[in-house]
């Protein structure tokens, strides 16, 4: 299972070549859409640390988990992992990795959707309590793993008309119990709705939720289109990507920003992401940041504020993926055409070309001395670790990481040791320490 913007890069490649060239289909998704002129200094290319980081040393505490996609650590020491096919497995420190856990609920694994976060409570020691989101099938639909043009092909060439009547699977966020001996989830809770990327606690407690957007319920496709959005702002605060916010028993919380906009769910915190698969708090503020998925070019970051829009599909950095024209147009903008306008917020940071960020984490620990107040990030295309050095909310520093291993990043998760835990596309946990 992968994310929107890596799996499309390469998948689409294969189902295309029937009717293109594949030298031709493969340079197209390796060529970047020209730089845009950044919104201020170091929004981009930020030059490397002037500190480089310290010689690393790899342990590899298990490479057989299949597609794994988020891990959380147990207060016993082991990890409670997520493959995004529908299972979670406990996985001990000694590498040994258990069965899948009993009580997961059903799960559509499709292109990009499957079953992704899992988060403990602060409470978890005594309560047992834990979060976790995924994509469930339609009523009366079994559990299954789709070929991709399910989610995409047979989706964006449909009218909306048939899309909306279309049985297609239901983006959830849910509660559960982990039971005393490990072995299964228990009392299963759907909290919310609509959104299954990530999930995060807030400082106040409350559970803020990423979501990519739903380009199936309105008039795009996973790229975006030539087509300005703004006359209409309600459809893309219902159907781009969004946060959620809501109580950790799924209720809303009552200083939500749409709430006296009838035609805005209650749970929506923010809107105008496409697939924001890395997800974190910045502990020297306490603002949500996430990475966001450009379509062609444009992976960026950003800070998610109260009712505050992010640009998808209308504003882009990135443009259309050159190999989906049929016209033979290269680097076609998204929606109307710009990179930046009044309204939108401005990423922290963004890259062309791409990366396709997944995981985040700040460095708190003592481990790494020179890394506190960092934000890592993991690059799934890049085939590295990203480390970028920060003055409150500007990227100064750009650093790569494990380049040489060539290891396609997840997550990433800061361990109670002070150590950084990676989960690799490949099936891997890493643990990362200064080399002695």
């Amino acid at each position: 299972m992968y994310d929107m913007a890596y799996v499309l890069r390469f998948a689409i490649v294969a189902c295309l070549t029937a009717v293109l060239a594949p030298v031709w289909a493969q340079s197209a998704f390796t060529g970047n859409p020209p730089k845009p002129k950044p919104a201020f200094p170091r929004q981009t290319e930020a030059p490397k640390p002037a500190q480089p980081s310290p010689a690393l040393n790899v342990e590899t505490i298990t490479n057989r988990l299949s597609s794994p996609f988020a891990l959380a650590f147990l207060p016993d020491g082991n990890f409670l992992v997520t493959e995004s096919g529908g299972t979670m497995r406990i996985v001990r420190r000694d590498g040994v990795v258990s069965a899948p856990l009993a009580g997961v609920p059903d799960v559509k694994a499709v292109a990009a959707q499957g079953l992704h976060d899992v988060v403990l409570d602060p409470d978890f020691a005594r309560n047992r309590t834990l979060y976790f989101n995924y994509f469930a099938p339609p009523p009366g639909e079994a559990p299954a793993m789709w070929p991709v043009e399910f989610f995409y092909d047979k989706i964006w060439s449909k009218s909306i008309a048939e899309r909306r009547t279309m049985q297609i699977g239901m983006e959830q966020a849910a509660s559960a119990k982990l039971s005393a001996d490990g072995r299964r989830l228990e009392d299963v809770k759907i909290l919310a709705e609509g959104a299954e990327r990530r999930i995060v606690i807030a400082p106040d407690g409350k559970l803020l939720i990423t979501g990519a957007d739903r380009f199936f319920y309105y008039e795009a496709d996973y790229d975006g289109e030539e087509h300005d959005f703004t006359a209409n702002p309600d459809l893309r605060r219902n159907f781009s990507g969004r946060v959620l916010r809501i109580n950790r028993d799924g209720s809303i919380p009552g200083d939500n920003p749409w709430l006296s906009r009838a035609t805005v769910p209650a749970a929506t915190f923010a809107h105008g992401l496409r697939d924001p698969e890395g997800a974190a708090i910045n502990p020297a503020t306490g603002e949500l940041w996430v990475t966001d998925h450009g379509p062609q070019g444009g992976d960026e970051i950003n800070i998610i504020r109260s009712g505050k829009d992010y640009g998808w599909p209308d504003v882009s950095y990135g443009t259309q993926y050159d190999v989906r024209r049929t016209d033979g147009r290269k680097n076609v903008p998204v929606g109307n055409g710009k990179a930046s306008m009044p309204g939108v917020e401005e990423p922290v940071y963004w890259w062309i070309p791409d990366i396709a960020p997944s995981g985040m984490m700040f460095y708190t620990g003592n481990l790494f001395p020179d890394w506190r107040g960092n934000l890592f990030v993991g690059g799934l295309e890049a085939r590295c670790l990203v480390r970028l050095v920060l003055d409150k909310n500007e990227v100064v520093a750009e650093e790569r990481l494990l380049l040489d291993r060539k290891e396609s990043i997840r997550d990433i998760r800061q361990g109670p040791d002070g150590a950084v835990y990676l989960l690799t596309r490949s099936g891997s946990i890493l643990r990362i320490t200064p080399k002695l």
